[in-house]
Order: structure tokens, then sequence, then C-alpha cells
């Protein structure tokens, strides 16, 4: 598990202007919740908070530095950008040590599966169910050797001691396929092309 120190501010303007200049002074609106307590509306620093997920991931545990004394909090929700790919908001869920928190955890595919075959991953990301002090940063799952017609599901993923699997455990993670043939990748570029209709001779158009 990783843990970050961010220090954090506590807002007293709401709505989309206030937001606006939250953005403009190299933060990012936050909301912390949960434990039964008010929603705290906060900033963060919006490059070490980017920085924090780079290297620790999404389920990084944050210590936040705050005017009351520090709090653990977990991102929960972060709302990107989808053309600047800059950090809009982010949700926080109180924590604290030695409790237990559902999350989702990224899969990595590992190994080369036997000659001949195709892995699809059909799910990047698993959600489980970890002490936040041993929330894993991802799992890994092997297809080294498997022949064609081998299906990983969820309930496959090797997962760490006290973490408990709370995705469907039938659901498809990795499949190994037959790789398409030279023939077969013909045959679709060559019934691409019987579906483009050549441009017809340009004819002058009439005045209007």
């Amino acid at each position: 598990m990783a843990e970050a120190r961010i220090q954090a501010e506590t807002r007293t303007e709401f709505g989309k202007g206030a937001a606006r200049r939250v953005r403009r002074a190299g933060q990012i609106p936050a909301v912390l919740y949960g434990r039964g307590s008010e929603p705290v509306h906060l900033a963060l620093p919006a490059l070490e908070f980017a920085r924090t997920l780079r290297e620790h991931g999404r389920n990084a545990v944050l210590t936040l530095a705050l005017d009351s004394g520090p709090q653990l909090a977990l991102p929960k929700t972060v709302v990107t950008h989808p053309i600047r790919n800059y950090i809009e908001h982010v949700d926080l869920l109180v924590i604290k040590r030695g409790e237990k928190v559902t999350v989702e955890v990224p899969v990595h595919v590992i190994g080369d599966a036997a000659s001949g075959t195709l892995v699809t991953q059909e799910l990047d990301r698993l959600e489980v169910e970890a002490d936040v002090s041993s929330i894993p940063e991802s799992l890994e799952v092997s297809v080294e050797g498997l022949e064609v017609g081998t299906q990983i599901q969820a309930g496959q993923v090797p997962l760490p001691d006290g973490v408990e699997l709370r995705t469907d455990a039938e659901y498809l993670v990795a499949n190994v396929v037959a790789s398409p043939t030279a023939e077969a990748m013909e045959g679709a570029v060559d019934a691409e092309g019987a579906g483009v209709v050549e441009d017809a001779p340009e004819t002058p158009a009439e005045e209007s």
C-alpha cells in the first residue's frame, strides 16, 4: 500500500466560479466525506496530487494536512477534463486505520501464452475489499504457456492475504484464442476494400 501526505486547504466558496478560481490558483477542488460527518470542501495542490496518483495509483492512502489536524483519506472519484487532461475535481473518502474498504485495483496480464495464440484482456480492474493498510497497488495474472481455449476468470486471479474479491468470480478476465492467420487477415482487408465505392466523376455544378 502506498501512502502520501498532501497539504489541504479548507474552501469556503462554492459553485462553478469558485471552482475555476481554485484551478487558476494551481489547486484542485475536492470534497471530503464519510463516517457520518458533514462534507468538507477542500483545495488540493494540483501538481502534487497528480504526481501522487502517477507514482502510487488511484488507491493511494492520503494523509491530509488540515488546520484541524491530519486526516486519512482515500481518493474515491477523480474527474479529469476530457480534452485537456487535467484533474477537475476529486471526491475523498474519510478512512481510519484498521478498517476495510472496497476499491478497484488494476489487473496486469503477464507472460507469453503458447505459440499461435492471442490473449485478449476482458477486464482490466477488479473490485476487492482490503484493509486500508494493505490495499494492493495492482494484481497480476499469468498466461505463460496457456493454450487456445483457456479462459481466466476473476475468481482465478491470485489475491494477497487478507484481500477478498468483490467482483463476480465468474467474470472473464483473460481469454486465450487462436492468432488470426495471414489468409484471414488478407480476407479481412479484402472485405473492407469491397465496401469502398470509387468516387463518381465530377459533373459541373448547376448554377443557382
